[in-house]
């Protein structure tokens, strides 16, 4: 399996679950420009705990 730290992640826009856990919203990695990013996943895994 190859490491991806570092390497710059393909464009993309997705629904995401907003931080009070009742709505979702679309981001972009163009939101991101200019900024740190760290992105992380479950796949399959949608339980709000």
């Amino acid at each position: 399996m190859e490491r991806l730290v570092g390497k710059r992640a393909p464009d993309f826009k997705m629904n995401t679950c907003t931080g009070d856990g009742c709505s979702f919203e679309e981001v972009k990695l163009k939101d991101y420009d200019g900024k740190w990013l760290v992105m992380f996943f479950y796949p399959l895994n949608f339980t709000f705990v």
